[in-house]
């Protein structure tokens, strides 16, 4: 069995129809799931974007099916928060980005792994 590799080219975006001005698109996806890379137990966390566009917008069923995408992948919170945010500002070129994975208690320990660009 292949494990199914999240893609950025899942992500589409559509014209900004308010290019001239700045504001601002908040989306949560609070049914995120990734694997541990170390043990192989599914980790699970509420993945925030909050965005302000340039000249492109974030296509939400696009956004849905790759954040669905990393499922069955291994890889550690910090590593897949960036992942997210990096994937993002290659396809929509956003003025700003904040990407916040948010992951609930495992182990005793809560982690929540805060990203922006720019940087």
């Amino acid at each position: 069995m292949t494990t199914p590799q999240p893609r950025r080219s899942i992500l589409e975006t559509f014209p900004n129809p308010h290019p001239e001005r700045d504001y601002r698109i908040e989306m949560a996806c609070p049914e995120f799931t990734c694997v541990c890379p170390k043990t192989g137990q599914p980790d699970f966390a509420t993945i925030r974007i909050d965005y302000v566009p340039d000249r492109l917008c974030v296509e939400l069923k696009s956004l849905k099916l790759y954040l669905w995408s990393y499922r069955d992948e291994g890889s550690f919170h910090e590593a897949v928060t960036n992942r997210i945010l990096d994937d993002l500002v290659a396809v929509a070129a956003p003025r700003s980005l904040v990407v916040m994975g948010d992951f609930n208690v495992r182990g005793g320990i809560k982690t929540v792994v805060t990203v922006r660009y720019p940087g």
